[in-house]
This record gives structure tokens, sequence and C-alpha cells, in this order.
């Protein structure tokens, strides 16, 4: 029976006890604001002498995701965090690590990308590597951060999988503030984990091997693209598989979608990450007032969850698209672009609204989900057209 430990924590807390209790052999660093809490109390436990941990602090995010890379190549359990500006810089390496199907676990620190400068919560900076080949999962609360970062372990070293997972809560709202939370005693969470039994490493393997290899003329990197796409898809049901073991020993349910009053809704708000408790309790007024409302959750973005999603949506009169960024000049911001997608294979035609909400921190407020509410009862009668529009702005 696990032992449980009821505290007050944050999300960058829970995220840094998270990663004690799976024993990474390296992490490598840098601080960025909202994430340097990760790091910060990491570092503590590594002084402390709580965990064996090699702790490489680097001179950027971009050496720090290379030095996990090299590391985790030659066949240690590696994690890091960053966040913004820290993972934008990463970008280069975010591919070489998915490519070189590394299963590096990094926390982000979900918060704007400059310009103007801007430190606050946002999703622009995990939306601009969403097409890195890294499984992607969302957190709404400090404890879903904390269950997100223990499965992401389970997933990316299954030997079936084998990529990078990055586990995202959104900065200062998640990553600050201070939460009812649950922590597993080190032993259950230990045995769940498990150890690390690296395929094709450096150092200690069977034979020789290379890593990161030249791909002459494009027939063979094609061909290697091809396998990280089914790797990516096919990820799925592994990642649903070894979230309800973790289910089973918390007692939290895990799924793709955490669906709120959707099976008989009219009206639904599709959303990622911490702005899912605002749009329920809207949700909520509009069912006393007889009104059907629901909340979509997405909590795994990538790969990303189609049939799951159109399974949830498909009796709705209207369905609003929550953004946290934009994708200028795209018809949609990326959630937008996705769920549209998802919903294009359905037989009757579901009519939609983008609501593009939140940047650089902006309040999201109830008035502002009552509006997103109202306007897709006008869009299924037919008052409103489709499109994008900014919600919340003055």
């Amino acid at each position: 029976m696990a032992e449980v430990t009821v505290l007050a924590a944050t999300g960058n807390m829970m995220v840094a006890e998270a990663f004690r209790q799976a024993a990474p052999d390296v992490i490598a660093a840098y601080p960025i604001t909202p994430q340097t809490a990760i790091v910060e109390n990491y570092a503590k436990y590594v002084a402390e002498g709580r965990v064996h941990t090699e702790f490489v602090a680097v001179e950027s995010e971009h050496s720090a995701l290379s030095a996990c890379v090299g590391a985790s190549a030659a066949g240690a359990r590696v994690v890091t965090a960053t966040s913004s500006q820290g993972l934008a810089l990463m970008y280069e390496e975010l591919h070489i690590a998915a490519g070189m199907r590394l299963p590096i676990i990094m926390a982000n620190a979900n918060r704007a990308l400059s310009a103007p400068i801007n430190i606050h919560g946002d999703h622009s900076d995990v939306m601009g590597g969403r097409d890195s080949g890294w499984i992607i999962l969302f957190a709404e609360t400090a404890q879903e951060a904390y269950d997100n970062s223990i499965i992401a372990f389970r997933v990316a070293e299954h030997p079936a999988v084998q990529l990078p997972v990055m586990t995202t809560l959104d900065g200062f709202i998640t990553t600050h503030a201070m939460e009812r939370c649950e922590l597993l005693d080190d032993g259950t969470v230990e045995a769940y984990v498990g150890k690390r039994r690296p395929q094709n490493p450096l150092i200690g393997g069977a034979a020789p091997v290379g890593h990161g290899m030249f791909a002459s003329l494009g027939g063979t990197y094609f061909e290697l693209k091809q396998a990280q796409r089914r790797a990516v898809c096919g990820s799925a049901p592994h990642i649903l598989t070894e979230g309800q073991k973790w289910a089973a020993v918390c007692g939290r349910d895990f799924d793709f979608i955490d669906s709120f009053a959707c099976d008989d809704a009219d009206y639904i708000l599709v959303v990622l990450g911490s702005a899912a408790g605002n749009a329920r309790v809207v949700a909520k007024e509009l069912r006393a007032a007889g009104i059907k409302a629901g909340v979509a959750k997405i909590r795994v973005f990538r790969p990303f969850p189609a049939s799951e999603l159109r399974d949830v949506l498909q009796g709705a009169k209207a369905v609003g698209i929550l953004d946290r960024s934009d994708s200028f000049g795209a018809p949609y911001a990326p959630v937008g672009l996705d769920v549209r997608t998802a919903l294009y294979d359905l037989d009757t035609r579901i009519p939609t609204r983008n609501y593009v909400y939140g940047l650089g921190g902006a309040d999201v407020t109830l008035d502002a989900m009552r509006q997103a509410f109202s306007e897709l009862q006008s869009l299924a009668a037919g008052h409103l057209d489709q499109g994008l529009s900014y919600l919340g702005t003055r």
C-alpha cells in the first residue's frame, strides 16, 4: 500500500520531487523564469546527498539539452527543465534528441516568447516545438505535473517507444501557485518507474554503436523519419497503458482527454492546461441554468488524440477551441488546426470557433469563458461565422 504525504506545494516543487523519486543519472540545466525553481530544488537534493545524480551546470539552454543528448546516448537516465526563450534556444537539439530516439525527460514551464519581453505564461514556446518529434503532456495542476512527470519515464523508456517526453505546466499559474498535493513514497515511485535499460548505448553495450550518423542523400534520412512518425503515433497505446498503471497506484484517473459533462453537451470548449478550471466553473453555471455545456481538456497533446477527441465532441452542436498561442498567417491557431482536422472525418460537420486567449499571462476570466460559451450558442444557431478571434482583449 502506497504511503501518501499531503502537502502544500507548487508545480515546480512537485516536478522536482518527481524527478528526485525517479533517480536520474544526469541533470543538465540552465536557469530561466519561471522554471528555475525546478532546478534549484533539485540542486538542493544533490547538495544534501538525497540523490546521486550528476548535476551539470552549463552556459545555456542549448548546452543543457546537448549535454542531455550525450548522456542519454551513453545510456544514462536524463532529465532537464526549461521555459520560453530557453526552449527556443534548444530548438536544434529538440530535433536531434527525437531523431536519435533518446528517452530524455524535460519539464517546460510554459511562457510567452519575446518580443516584446514577457515572463508570464502562455503556450507560444511549447507550440514552437510541437512538430519536433517529442511526446508532449500538458498539466492543469501541480498534482498533474507530478503525475505526468512520473508517467513520462515509463513512456519514454518503453522498448517500443524510445522517445523524449516533454511535460509542461503553465508559467506562474501552475509553476508558482500553492496547491494541495499528494506525494507518494519514494519506494512506490521507484517500483513504478523501474530501472532504465538502455537500447544500443554508447557505453556498456554488447557491441560498438554510433549515434547521430550521416544519412546520405536523403534516402536513409527519409526512411528514418518515417520510422520516427510511426514511433510517435505508435506511442499512444503505451502512454495510455502506463498512465492507467500509475492511476491504479495513485488513485487519480488518467486519459488522453479529461471530459467534463460532455456526454450530452450541446456546447463544448476544448482547452489545454490551467484554464480548464475556469471553463468548468462556467460550464457548471450554465448547466444549472439548463444549458448543456461541457469541457474537454486535452492532456496528451502529442501524439494528438484525434479519434478520442472525435468521440467526445461528435454529439455537440458547436465547439469552441481555446488556444493560448497563435500561428500567425495560418487560418487557425495550433490547437484549432488540430481539432478541426480531427473533426473533418465526422459525417456531420460541427461548427467551431477558435479563440486565442491569455497571451503573455493575460487574465483568463470567468467572463471570458461566459463569452465563449455564449458565442457557441450563436454559432450553433447560425448567427455567428466560424473563424478565429481573440478572447478577452480590450
